[in-house]
């Protein structure tokens, strides 16, 4: 299925290059920009009658029709179940709240396992909680030339001990992706639950949490073209099995028991937009599921077409350093380094010439760490459905530039 990058990117207002020539994005691992679908949504809904969830009024029938189409479109996105969609601030955040709620079942002698690989958010929740409950900590380290966490670095440390196995679908540092099906596998086999950190691996590939072994699955809009949020998607009955803290008229129906207050239903609405305008990426037909399927596809034949073209281009420069192996499959992202020239004086120099490439070790607190960079970090590049082929070359003669 072909791609069209220009009609993609004519939906967003951020790219309008009508005066001058727009930003070339690769910070959209930190965050993406949104299309006019989605700033409408949110608009929207902010425009109208809304209230508190409910069936009287027609404001209160609004909320709860927002809540329950997000519901439905993220559980198309991941292949999950509308009722098993669980909504927060951010993947943070709801990390932390399943993070107290698991530890309730802890205590000394049991173990949860992190990994070297991951952000921190799906490091130091569990980190703290196990040590809030008496439990041990196991950690699974990586191979730092090539950037990949093995199954087996992962099995050497489980136990018929193991609560939980926390690991990243994708590096947001490297882009590479463990093998998360047999990791999960092999922690089911002792009797683990298994919690994947999706927000790297959503905006690129086609998920399917059942395929992937993922107890819980939690992602991040704002990565994949929508508004700021988290999700968590699981499967009801497990989720039935959890008691989380909660106001004691709150409701304790699920999924709801799980997210506290008033839902941000803006937001919904625009992470609802978001994922119908990625079922959309190209022209396709079938449900929103199956539209999904077609255009990510597509959209990984794209970023990985254009991750090759500057992967190639950093491998002729003499100047550069490479972080990861590039010919492992990954995510559509690039962690370099210019000898020479601080992290951050490359991101500098890149912004004045019009292209966003940030530096940093952006929250990957322990992979920065066995890569040693954890003090100046190293410039990350990762492709959107947006970039172009021009985008990569202003990125390679910016970092040319500099190497010279």
């Amino acid at each position: 299925m072909s791609y069209d990058v220009t009609a993609v990117r004519a939906h967003f207002p951020a790219l309008d290059s009508s005066d001058t020539p727009a930003a070339a994005h690769f910070d959209g691992p930190g965050g993406s920009q949104s299309p006019v679908q989605v700033a409408d949504a949110v608009a929207g809904v902010l425009r109208s009658s809304v209230a508190n969830k409910g069936t009287v009024t027609a404001a209160e029938r609004r909320a709860t029709e927002i809540v329950d189409a997000a519901r439905a479109a993220g559980a198309d996105l991941v292949g999950g179940d509308p009722a098993g969609i669980v909504f927060g601030r951010s993947m943070t955040q709801l990390t932390y709240d399943f993070a107290r709620t698991l530890a309730k079942a802890w205590g000394p002698g049991d173990e949860v396992v992190v990994t070297r690989l991951d952000h921190d958010a799906n490091v130091r929740p569990w980190v703290q909680a196990a040590t809030a409950a008496g439990a041990s900590v196991r950690w699974a380290s990586f191979d730092p030339a090539t950037g990949v966490l093995t199954v087996d670095d992962v099995a050497r440390v489980l136990s018929p001990r193991t609560r939980l196995v926390a690991l990243t679908a994708a590096s947001n540092l490297l882009g590479s992706r463990p093998d998360v099906a047999s990791v999960a596998a092999t922690a089911h086999d002792v009797g683990a639950l298994v919690y994947v950190d999706g927000v790297h691996y959503t905006p690129h590939a086609f998920v399917d949490v059942a395929a992937l072994g993922a107890d819980f699955y939690a992602c991040s809009p704002y990565k994949f073209l929508g508004p700021h949020l988290g999700m968590l998607a699981a499967a009801p009955a497990l989720l039935e099995e959890l008691r989380p803290d909660k106001l004691l008229p709150a409701s304790d129906i699920v999924p709801e028991r799980f997210e506290f207050g008033t839902l941000p239903y803006e937001s919904l609405a625009g992470a609802t937009a978001a994922i119908d305008f990625l079922a959309d990426l190209v022209p396709a037909t079938g449900t929103r599921r199956e539209r999904l399927a077609t255009s990510l596809e597509a959209l990984e034949h794209h970023e990985q077409i254009l991750v090759s073209q500057l992967d190639n281009g950093l491998a002729g420069l003499p100047s550069v350093e490479r972080y990861g192996d590039p010919d492992r499959h990954r995510t559509p992202t690039t962690l370099f380094t210019v000898h020479g020239v601080p992290p951050a004086e490359v991101y500098r120099a890149l912004a004045d010439r019009g292209v966003n490439a940030p530096a940093g070790t952006f929250y990957a607190y322990e992979c920065a760490k066995i890569l040693g960079i954890e003090h100046e970090g190293a410039v990350r590049a990762g492709m959107a459905p947006y970039t172009t082929k021009s985008d990569v070359d202003r990125l390679l003669e910016g970092v040319a530039a500099l190497g010279r």
